[in-house]
Formats: C-alpha cells, sequence, structure tokens
C-alpha cells in the first residue's frame, strides 16, 4: 500500500486533471478498521466520523474512543462538529500531530446538531464559519495542516457563493459541497450549483452527494466541472440487499415445499417436531411484521420510481444531456426494488398459504385413510356375519324337533340384535367422519378460490405496472 509523506502536505495531491477518492465522513462507519479497508482499494484521502470538538476536549474518555489511529493510516482528516472558533482550534491543535487536517461541519441537516448550533445551521452564519477557519489557521503550526469545510447549499445559491468566498479568505484549504439544500434527503443533487461555486473560488472544491460507485465519478466530474476532486461516499443498500435474499429465499422454500416426493402427510410430521411449536407462538407476529416491512419498502419504491419518472427530471435530463445516464440508472434501480419488494411480498402470502394448504390436504388425507380403515373393518365383520348366518341357516336345517327350532331361533334373534347395534356404532361413526370430510373440503374449496384470486391481484398488479412503466418510457 502507498504511504503518505506529511511533509508535502495533502495539497499537493490536488494535481490538475487528477480524480481524488475520498471516502467522506459517515456515522459509526469511518473508524480506523474501516478506513484501513477502503485504503486498500486505492482511496486516497479518508475522513474520521463527525467529533463534536466540546466534548472531544472535555473529556478523556470521549478523545480516547472517538479518535484513533496508526501510522499507516494517513492521509487523514479529522471531522469536527463545533460553534465556537476557540474551542475548534483547540480540537484541532490536539490532533494536529497525528493527521493532516482538520474539516468544520457545515452540512449535518440533523436535528439534534442544528438544534446544538452544530452542521447545516452555519451555513447561515458565515462570519462564524470565517473566524472558525482563520483561528485554526493562526493556531496550529503546521503550514501544511489543511483547514477545510464542509457544506450544503441555500435556495439562493448567492448566499453560498458569498459564505464560500468568506472561507476562501480565511485560508481554507478546500470546500467540501454537497449539492442538496438542508431539507432535502433524496432528491437529486444540483450538480449546477455545484458548478456555479466552483466558478466562483479558486480554492478545490469536493463535490458530494449521490457518488456510489466509480462510474458516478466521471459522471460528476462532467457535470460540475471541478478539478477532478471527489467525496466517495459509498453507502451499501444494505435493506434492499437483504430483502433481495429474502426473495430468493421466499422461492428455495416454495419449491421444496411443492417437490412431489414429499407427501403432505410427511410434512405434517415434520411441521409437529418440537422446533416448529417453540416457533407456532411467535409465527403470526413474525408474519404480520414481515408483511409491513415489506409494504413499506415496496412503497417507498413506489415513491422514488415516480420521484425519478416525472417530467422535471426528464427537462433537466435534456437540458444537461450528462445527467440522462445519471437519471436512467436512478430509475432503473428504484424499478428493480419495486418488483423485489412487490414479488417478496406476493410470495410471503403464497408461501403462508402453501403451507396452510398442506396442513389441510394432509388432515384430508388423514381422514380419508381413517375412514378406509372404518370400511375394511366394517367389510370384515360383515363378512363375519356372512359366515355365522350361513353357520345357524345349516344348524337350523339339521336340528329336528320345535327344540331344535326355538333354540335356533333364539340365537338368530341374538345374533341379529347384535349385528343391528354394531352396525348403528360403524353407521354413526360413518356419517362423523363424512361430515369431517365435507367440512375439510369446503375450507380447501375455499382456499383454492383465495389462492386464485390472490394470483389475479398480483396479474393486475404487474399488468398495471408494466403498463405504468411504458408509459414513462
Amino acid at each position: 500500500m502507498k504511504t503518505f509523506n506529511g511533509n508535502n502536505g495533502i495539497m499537493d495531491m490536488f494535481e490538475k486533471g487528477k480524480i481524488l477518492k475520498i471516502c467522506a465522513p459517515m456515522v459509526r462507519y469511518s473508524k480506523l478498521a474501516f478506513r484501513s479497508l477502503v485504503r486498500k482499494y486505492n482511496c486516497d484521502i479518508c475522513f474520521t466520523p463527525m467529533i463534536v470538538a466540546a466534548d472531544f476536549m472535555r473529556s478523556v474518555k470521549a478523545r480516547d474512543s472517538e479518535f484513533t489511529t496508526s501510522e499507516r493510516d494517513r492521509p487523514l482528516i479529522v471531522q469536527f462538529a463545533a460553534h465556537d472558533a476557540q474551542t475548534l482550534a483547540d480540537a484541532a491543535c490536539v490532533v494536529a500531530p497525528f493527521s493532516d487536517g482538520v474539516d468544520l461541519n457545515c452540512g449535518c441537516p440533523q436535528r439534534w446538531a442544528m438544534s446544538a448550533g452544530y452542521g447545516a445551521c452555519l451555513i447561515n452564519k458565515p462570519e462564524l464559519v470565517k473566524d472558525m477557519v482563520r483561528h485554526v489557521r493562526n493556531q496550529v503550526d503546521n503550514p501544511n495542516y489543511t483547514v477545510s469545510i464542509k457544506i450544503r447549499i441555500h435556495k439562493d445559491l448567492r448566499r453560498t457563493v458569498d459564505l464560500c468566498q468568506k472561507a476562501e479568505s480565511a485560508g481554507v484549504s478546500w470546500i467540501t459541497v454537497h449539492g442538496r439544500m438542508t431539507e432535502e434527503r433524496h432528491q437529486p443533487v444540483h450538480w449546477d450549483a455545484i458548478k456555479t461555486i466552483k466558478d466562483s473560488i479558486s480554492v478545490p472544491v469536493i463535490a458530494n452527494g449521490d457518488i456510489k460507485y466509480l462510474r458516478d465519478v466521471e459522471s460528476a466530474h462532467q457535470l460540475t466541472g471541478v478539478d477532478g476532486r471527489f467525496v466517495f461516499n459509498k453507502k451499501m443498500t444494505l435493506q434492499w440487499t437483504a430483502v433481495a435474499l429474502f426473495l430468493y429465499m421466499e422461492i428455495g422454500i416454495i419449491v421444496i415445499l411443492c417437490l412431489p416426493f414429499i407427501s403432505a402427510r410427511r410434512w405434517q410430521s415434520i411441521f409437529q417436531l418440537r422446533i416448529w411449536s417453540c416457533m407456532a407462538m411467535f409465527w403470526n407476529k413474525v408474519f404480520l411484521t414481515m408483511i409491513i416491512i415489506l409494504i413499506v419498502l415496496f412503497l417507498d419504491a413506489v415513491r422514488e420510481v415516480r420521484k425519478y419518472s416525472g417530467k422535471d427530471h426528464g427537462t433537466d435530463a435534456k437540458l444537461q444531456p450528462n445527467m440522462f445516464d445519471h437519471l436512467h440508472m436512478k430509475l432503473f434501480r428504484a424499478q428493480r426494488n419495486l418488483y423485489i419488494s412487490g414479488f417478496a411480498v406476493f410470495l410471503w402470502l403464497v408461501m403462508k398459504r402453501v403451507i396452510t394448504l398442506i396442513n389441510q390436504l394432509a388432515s384430508v388425507s388423514g381422514t380419508t385413510a381413517a375412514l378406509q380403515v372404518q370400511a375394511d373393518s366394517a367389510n370384515r365383520t360383515a363378512k363375519k356375519y356372512m359366515e355365522d348366518n350361513e353357520l345357524l341357516k345349516q344348524t337350523l336345517m339339521k336340528g329336528k324337533g320345535d327344540k331344535a327350532t326355538s333354540e335356533g331361533m333364539e340365537l338368530l334373534r341374538k345374533e341379529v340384535e347384535k349385528l343391528k347395534e354394531e352396525l348403528k356404532t360403524a353407521e354413526d361413526a360413518l356419517k362423523k367422519s363424512q361430515s369431517e370430510a365435507d367440512v375439510m373440503k369446503t375450507q380447501t374449496d375455499g382456499l383454492a378460490r383465495e389462492y386464485d384470486r390472490l394470483l389475479k391481484e398480483h396479474q393486475e398488479l404487474q399488468n398495471l405496472q408494466d403498463s405504468g412503466s411504458k408509459k414513462d418510457d
């Protein structure tokens, strides 16, 4: 891995025509271990997570936990949140021997930060920002030590330009511009605003926002015209990766459940294992929770599709042709997420229905087997009684006199009564089994109709989405 010579200064890395890949400060992620990892993949400069300067100076424990580094962790920029010039300067002096620069966060839009006077609220206080930059410049002895700021843009871009020019006059080394306003979160980045800021100042400008892949770097460079200095802010969409894996898991489970050589009764015996009995008490809660999560993700994907397929974005793409591929990729990802979440919801419902049908089919099979056993028993009993009846007839034929006839008739009467009682018992059991079979058949027919309805609704939803996508194209 390449090493960094701190004596030359980090500003020497800003060569004309060279694109710097900078790992932006990310909360809880940009620690030493993560920085060491991204440096193995040709990351030029790394930032620490945002550190509150006042807490950093107040507590030794905070300093030990918030800031850790190593000899190979260079070049390194320490980002602070501050609203007092002297506090920021003191914090910069503490970390200066172990880093190559400090960055003042003027772009964090979180409520807690803005309510405490940190982050994005500082873009409305250009004189304070200028004063903080000047204090760090004057109090850090190393002339090669950098002082930078990270900002968001105003609705009135002239105020942002004024802020940048004042920071430049105070000696700021470079300015990172997140091309969104404070109230914006997932809206497209205003690349034209970054370009205007770059054209208004002479210090290097780093573009930030929606740069998730290396291919986005060149696109952003063409849109803004900056000196090839970009923040490489890679945020993995873990939720969609998890949803995709969940979708594949659903497909695998449904395929396994539908294997023809595993009978429904075998599945029922598997479902009756102790482990499934323990899980059954949580099944309904898990099912409803997953339905809610998947529906929320589905609605979020619908919102993304509508956002990136709007007419306004199409107009912007015509005015700036280089933006077309960027917006088209965003729309493609949103549509992909829409299909993933939609099919995940559908297959989750289908999987539950398939498991229910398997249990119902196993119950019907069990009832049918019981009925078959009862029918076989009835046939054997009838055969036995026929044999006994034939034996009685032979006895009567062989008997002589009234005594033999009366004995035979008495024996025949007892056997007939016994046969009637057993026949009545068998008939009651048969009626009960038949009633249970009718109930199970009714439930099975209802489940089949419900399954057909779900398939029909899914087909209509898919047709509606396809027609919507064609209309947007």
